[in-house]
């Protein structure tokens, strides 16, 4: 009897799977170039910067824009302000977006369909920029770090996802707890949240990022440039016709290379995110589909 030929096995699948491996690649490398163009910058001389376009790998190795930076008390200062932001703010958005998601799971939570409509209607109509500076200005949260937290604390679209999450764990498990005596509140920390770590690390990384690289909230709150966050500092000196001696004139008064600055500041913004990803990627892909098959 003659075998059947599987899809898989067929010539035309292999030529498809390299053509898909070839084009992969290539995207990935264009991807990667750049960043490895501003990593090499930020170890390059000023010179070879201003006469290469382009290179991977500098001819010369010196670390003088970082150490600079570090010797700032400005930058040192934003690195501080934008670690314990992110941080503070994380957990805060999180803890909201867990402690509404828990109950608006329950079908029979009194009010629930109104509460789930206002949510789905954030996702599509927004206050705007203006109503929401005023919101934040009439609240007293000018200057002030709440004003970066607060604002954005829940994600309507994760919290969508973290509730459909929240039903799909077995009711026999909060019922057996409830039966030993927990409450409610019990049931949340001991049951519900020990099993929802893949959803926790997901968002708690979506969370970081979002707050880590936001320039806008600290643009639109932010007077007082002690205040500044990293990635506003970034913004100030990537900027089109951004002149770097005059955005760091708080900074002490000496030579540094102009455009190394901003290479070295570009990739101390980065490498924190990069280098906390890898550890959360083992939740990242469950913990964004196993909320998001049904609700």
């Amino acid at each position: 009897m003659k075998q059947r030929v599987r899809y898989y096995d067929s010539v035309g699948s292999r030529v498809f799977d390299v053509l898909n491996v070839l084009f992969l690649s290539g995207l990935a490398i264009v991807t990667v170039l750049p960043l490895v163009y501003v990593l090499a910058g930020s170890f390059a001389t000023e010179s070879e910067i201003s006469s290469r376009p382009f290179f991977l790998w500098p001819k010369r190795f010196v670390t003088d824009t970082y150490q600079y930076i570090f010797s700032t008390d400005t930058f040192v200062r934003a690195l501080l302000t934008t670690i314990g932001v992110t941080a503070v703010g994380t957990v805060v958005q999180l803890l909201l977006t867990l402690t509404m998601a828990y109950p608006l799971a329950k079908r029979f939570l009194p009010g629930r369909a109104l509460v789930l409509n206002l949510v789905i209607f954030t996702l599509v109509f927004s206050g705007g920029m203006i109503p929401t500076y005023l919101v934040v200005r009439d609240l007293g949260l000018l200057d002030s770090y709440w004003a970066l937290i607060l604002p954005l604390a829940i994600n309507p679209f994760y919290l969508i996802v973290v509730k459909s999450f929240f039903q799909e764990l077995p009711e026999v498990l909060e019922e057996a707890a409830r039966i030993d005596g927990c409450n409610e509140l019990n049931v949340f920390l001991r049951i519900v949240l020990p099993l929802s770590k893949p959803i926790i690390a997901t968002f708690s990384l979506f969370y970081a990022v979002g707050i880590w690289n936001d320039y806008m909230s600290p643009l639109l709150y932010i007077d007082d440039n002690k205040k500044w966050t990293l990635q506003m500092i970034v913004r100030q000196l990537t900027a089109a016709n951004a002149d770097s001696a005059n955005v760091l004139q708080q900074l002490e008064t000496v030579t540094f290379p102009e455009q190394g600055l901003k290479f070295a500041v570009v990739v101390v913004a980065t490498l924190p995110i990069l280098f906390f990803y890898p550890f959360l990627q083992k939740h990242f892909a469950k913990g964004v589909l196993i909320g998001s098959v049904k609700d």
